[in-house]
């Protein structure tokens, strides 16, 4: 033993040995130091000055690495247990599954989760491929998170749409429904691939003007402030150009509508620079072809972001107004077509998986307006093998029937209606479709922002954070 005192050793764990190092070594200790006279030291210090303004300069001390650390862990672990807490008393779960590689090569499988209670979203948590990204491993870092907490009324799970994905025989979902046959899949994430490789001469292009913004913006400070200097004194509709999230391909959209609307701007800036990729640059801003292409690509990306394609796009440019405005007469547009025919096909493949008939869509907007009674049970016994159709039939019919049900509708949102209103003795077939359908990941802004932060915490400067305290600063900051 250790005396606390002096700091030496006792021979022996003995209460004599003890008593005599005690009486023999610190004889004065309580005359000195009488009980309780700490408080006493505490109460002088604070006399005079105002206790809060202590109190204050005391909170900004800062904490060491270590007690930050272990605070973290212990608001993350408690976080953890409401999470958990939550997702078991939820009659189901879908699940998002994305991945990403942060700036140490290391891959991280992010997932998400919805439960019952207002159809919340959350990180389920964030796990690591140390080696390779197959299927199979997806597979296997997945299972082993929903089985550590226990998870096992997952109904959805949406995904990136990567191959290692949605492989049909080694993919990560489809050993995931060897598990549950029933689990239903919808690839919503990260659809910005749907561009990625439809075209050879669209690429080219886009690379082409990521290229020369890089070089305006990024290869030297002085051009960069030499360029908004410019652009402010031509009073021109932007005073600086937009850089674009390697990562996102969509996210250049909203940089070639920027880009194009200082076209003519940037083209005299450039005119002005003596180089050599400026004089290369020059000469693509010259050429009409390529600016057709700009065009339509700024039109393309602007809808694929707002998802706003319609099926009245025959007849004019009404949904291309930068293709209309800069296509002055006839001119071959057989690469355009081309371009949508391919990401058509392209959305059917990715967004047929989860396409429900217009009956179902009906039901969650607004299930009083449903005519086609037995309609509506065949689509959701197409989707959902488990119904009953007779009961879900009559169930509907009543629910139609209640006033009372219909009036609150009306003062209410369909998520609140399904959840809260509706009750599940009376209707529960009908509730737990709803609730099913619901629970399904409709946005990405969460996954979107995950990957925002997860650069943010991983940079160059905290390269050498643990994978376990990723996780725990990325649950504390979502």
């Amino acid at each position: 033993p250790v005396c606390l005192i002096c700091s030496q050793t006792v021979a022996l764990i003995k209460s004599g040995n003890v008593k005599r190092h005690y009486e023999t070594k610190h004889k004065g200790f309580e005359q000195t130091y009488p009980l309780k006279s700490e408080n006493v030291v505490a109460e002088t210090l604070l006399d005079g000055k105002p206790k809060q303004e202590l109190c204050d300069k005391i909170k900004q001390i800062p904490m060491s690495a270590s007690s930050a650390t272990k605070k973290g862990e212990i608001l993350t672990e408690d976080v953890l247990t409401q999470l958990d807490e939550a997702i078991h008393k939820a009659p189901c779960v879908g699940l998002a599954v994305d991945e990403s590689t942060h700036i140490c090569d290391n891959a991280q499988v992010r997932c998400f989760n919805t439960d019952q209670k207002a159809f919340c979203e959350d990180l389920l948590g964030v796990t690591p491929l140390q080696t390779s990204t197959r299927g199979e491993d997806v597979y296997l870092a997945i299972e082993e998170m929903l089985t550590k907490r226990g998870i096992e009324h997952k109904v959805s799970i949406a995904t990136d749409g990567a191959p290692a994905m949605i492989g049909r025989e080694k993919g990560a979902v489809a050993r995931l429904k060897e598990d549950n046959p029933e689990l239903s899949l919808h690839c919503i994430i990260h659809q910005s691939v749907l561009c990625a490789s439809l075209s050879d001469e669209h690429a080219e292009v886009m690379n082409t003007m990521m290229k020369m913004i890089n070089f305006l913006r990024a290869s030297s400070s002085t051009q960069h402030r030499m360029l908004r200097e410019f652009l402010r004194e031509v009073d021109a509709n932007a005073d600086d150009l937009l850089l674009h999230n390697n990562v996102r391909w969509l996210s250049k959209g909203k940089v070639l509508a920027r880009f194009r609307s200082i076209r003519r701007e940037v083209a005299s800036f450039l005119a002005k620079l003596r180089h050599q990729k400026a004089t290369q640059f020059s000469l693509f801003l010259g050429n009409e072809k390529q600016m057709d292409n700009v065009a339509f690509l700024v039109d393309i990306t602007a809808h694929l972001n707002e998802l706003n394609f319609k099926d009245d796009l025959q007849g004019d440019c009404a949904h291309f107004p930068a293709v209309q405005e800069q296509v002055q007469g006839q001119r071959d547009g057989s690469s355009f077509v081309d371009f949508i025919d391919k990401l058509i096909v392209n959305f059917s493949n990715r967004f047929d998986s989860f396409s429900f008939g217009q009956q179902l869509t009906m039901f969650i907007q607004n299930p009083f307006i449903i005519t086609d009674v037995r309609g509506f049970s065949e689509e959701v016994t197409q989707h959902f093998k488990w119904v009953n159709p007779g009961p879900l039939q009559m169930q509907l019919v009543d629910l139609q029937a209640d006033v009372s049900l219909r009036e609150q509708f009306l003062r209410t949102d369909p998520s609140t209606f399904w959840l809260q209103t509706v009750p599940e003795t009376a209707f529960p077939g009908l509730r737990k479709v709803a609730i099913y359908i619901l629970t399904m990941f409709g946005s990405t802004y969460n996954r979107e922002a995950a990957f925002s932060t997860m650069n943010i915490i991983k940079n160059k400067y905290g390269s050498r954070l643990t994978n376990e305290h990723l996780h725990m600063c990325m649950r504390m900051a979502l």
